[in-house]
């Protein structure tokens, strides 16, 4: 497992990489400069689960905004800088936990070792990030396109670029909309660095789409043992990033906890509004801390047997369902009191 032997780096609060738990990430969408907005969407992405949270930082206003943010938010907060040192130096002085960036749009080996610098002082981790889009000319020609070579070449050297400044506090980080790309670009650095990797597929898409493509890449690496942090990027509600990343890890069994709801695909055999039923569930268990399997089925001929195997599950009938827990029949109840009963039962769990 490459992410066993990964360096352990200190985030805030989080530590990450040296086989600790993969941490969720997401990045606000509000204006960083508006703090109330991006407190409170902050604080919405920790009550569904996110572990560490990054921030634009544009403008010098965002990167004075941090500190007021900070005092207000329980993860670590990330700054993500593009093009400008002096913003990266003004996060770090204003209580950022990490920084963001790409040497190579930072400008001059004297900004970045300014950077490098202000971030030693007080040991903050730097995340070393290459995206696809932006991999130099050079390269592109080297390699006749844009391949999974050239962005690990990338990301490689700009990792030396900071080691060899003397520091060695980083994450790197490489992403791609094309997931093949980016399954064998992860796979090709793995092997040839132990700094912790955080891992994603960029611009993967809308919620549907997104989802989709980051299940497909994210699952192929992390099954490989490759990465220490995730971001499943969406195009939607930064809380659905959240979601997604929880049910990867989980499907994955690199995370325990949470309730996980299987349900069927529905046939000519359903008898009840079962597609509305389990969009119902899968809503309500969000707020449930328990680490069971709940079923939500929709007839008599796979229903009970399935149902069964999980520890709490509902079989539907005609117009009425099954209750069914730890393998056990243990009432018969109208279809529009179904959700209601699974909900008590949840509540009760550990009475």
């Amino acid at each position: 497992m490459f992410r066993d032997k990964t360096r352990e780096i200190q985030i805030g609060n989080v530590k990450i990489g040296g086989g600790n738990p993969i941490a969720i990430q997401s990045m606000t969408n509000t204006k960083t400069e508006d703090v109330a907005a991006t407190v409170a969407q902050i604080q919405r992405l920790e009550n569904a689960g996110c572990e560490i949270i990054r921030c634009a930082v544009p403008t010098m206003e965002a990167a004075q905004a941090l500190k007021e943010i900070k005092k207000q938010i329980h993860i670590p907060l990330v700054a993500d800088i593009h093009f400008d040192y002096r913003l990266a130096i003004a996060s770090v002085e204003n209580g950022a936990d990490k920084i963001r960036i790409n040497p190579g749009n930072i400008g001059s080996t004297e900004r970045i070792r300014a950077v490098v610098d202000c971030c030693r002082e007080r040991n903050i981790p730097i995340r070393v990030g290459v995206n696809s889009g932006s991999l130099e000319k050079n390269l592109v020609e080297k390699y006749g396109g844009v391949t999974a070579e050239g962005i690990v070449e990338s990301a490689l050297d700009k990792v030396a670029q900071i080691t060899d400044m003397g520091y060695d506090n980083l994450v790197i980080s490489i992403k791609s909309s094309d997931v093949l790309m980016c399954i064998r670009a992860h796979e090709l650095l793995a092997e040839q660095t132990n700094f912790p990797l955080h891992v994603g597929i960029t611009e993967s898409g809308t919620v549907y789409s997104g989802s989709i493509k980051s299940a497909i890449g994210l699952g192929n690496i992390l099954y490989q043992g490759i990465g220490d942090t995730i971001r499943v990027s969406l195009t939607g509600d930064p809380v659905q990033e959240i979601t997604a990343a929880k049910l990867i890890l989980q499907t994955l069994s690199l995370r325990k906890g949470g309730i996980r709801v299987v349900s069927c695909p529905t046939c000519g055999r359903t008898q009840i509004d079962l597609i509305s039923l389990a969009g119902q569930v899968e809503e309500m268990v969000q707020d449930f801390d328990l680490d069971i399997k709940v079923a939500v089925m929709g007839c008599a001929v796979n229903g009970p047997g399935e149902a069964r195997e999980a520890d709490i599950g509902i079989a539907g009938g005609i117009g009425e369902g099954l209750l069914i827990k730890k393998g056990e029949i243990v009432k018969k109840v109208p279809e529009e009191e179904l959700l209601e009963t699974l909900r008590q039962e949840l509540l009760h769990w550990n009475d």
